[in-house]
């Protein structure tokens, strides 16, 4: 038996993984966001030099 899931794009994939991951540690939605922040920057950076 498949899940939605299964089909999504990798992207929804890893944003649910990401979710669960943060939740399963209770991080406060705080910290994530501001974490978020940063990791975003660092990835668009990644992306500009590619």
């Amino acid at each position: 038996m498949t899940s939605p899931l299964d089909q999504a794009p990798t992207h929804m994939k890893l944003a649910v993984d990401l979710i669960m991951i943060l939740e399963q540690h209770d991080v406060a939605p705080e910290e994530v966001l501001k974490a978020l922040e940063i990791v975003k920057s660092d990835f668009e950076k990644k992306l500009e030099k590619s």
